[in-house]
């Protein structure tokens, strides 16, 4: 692939904090590599601003390996930019063209308040996982991975569901804020196992109810969620959680 530099111009969100009405500036960058990641891109506005007495743009980012999920932000209007399975640190410059208006937003939703500019608070999903997201069975060593049979579909199942990285994307997308994608992998990926069993009824029952106090919205099922997850995790966790919910609710009425 043809190496080249690219000129852009820069639209991002500036808050300082949830409190603040918050506003777009717009800053020109120029001599971009196409074989920048748009974090390094990132860190060049931030070293120019710096230079030029400005205070540099704040978001979030660890890992930078498509690990973590802290690099969260809408870019032009999608979560983690126009690449599917995809989050914001493996994203290229590549992806853009000379000349191009790139905007650039944190996380739009309730739960999520604005730390500042691009970095949200998203420790209402710590605090979902705090309420069941857990197992208190001694589950042995790595090596005794392969004592207890499991069903390989549900093997399977369960570790594309754990694949989630807590972004928040799936938040992100949907119009209602919902973070049932979120929820639904965390649920099924223990449900799944034997292992998880235990606290299989207590655990959906307590992270619905906890994600409902958080202030996420009801599911919407437009599939916006699925279709921006970096890690493409599948709907169909829904449905699991949905008839996990239902068989824990009528249980504990009965």
């Amino acid at each position: 692939m043809e190496h080249k530099n690219i000129n852009l111009k820069l639209k991002v969100w500036r808050q300082n904090g949830a409190n603040d009405k918050g506003q777009f500036a717009t800053y020109d960058v120029n001599d971009i590599s196409t074989e920048m990641s748009f974090l390094e891109m990132f860190d060049v506005l931030n070293e120019q601003l710096i230079r030029d007495g400005g205070d540099p743009i704040t978001f979030d980012h660890d890992c930078r390996e498509g690990i973590c999920g802290a690099c969260s932000m809408y870019i032009n209007g999608k979560p983690h930019g126009p690449w599917q399975g995809n989050t914001t640190c493996q994203l290229h410059m590549r992806a853009f063209n000379d000349g191009d208006t790139i905007v650039v937003e944190p996380w739009r939703a309730k739960a999520f308040p604005v730390i500042k500019d691009l970095m949200v608070d998203r420790t209402a999903f710590d605090r979902i996982i705090q309420a069941g997201g857990y197992v208190s069975v001694n589950t042995g060593n790595a090596v005794d991975g392969n004592a207890i049979p499991i069903n390989k579909d549900d093997a399977d199942n369960s570790f594309a569901a754990a694949m989630c990285i807590g972004c928040g994307a799936c938040v992100a997308a949907c119009k209602n804020s919902s973070a049932m994608l979120f929820v639904s992998a965390k649920v099924s990926h223990l449900a799944l196992l034997p292992q998880g069993h235990p606290e299989r009824k207590s655990r959906v029952i307590n992270m619905v109810a906890q994600m409902d106090k958080e202030g996420f919205g009801a599911c919407t099922n437009t599939g916006a969620c699925e279709a921006t997850c970096p890690k493409e995790i599948s709907i169909t966790n829904i449905a699991r959680l949905n008839a996990e919910y239902a068989s824990a609710a009528l249980t504990a009425e009965s």
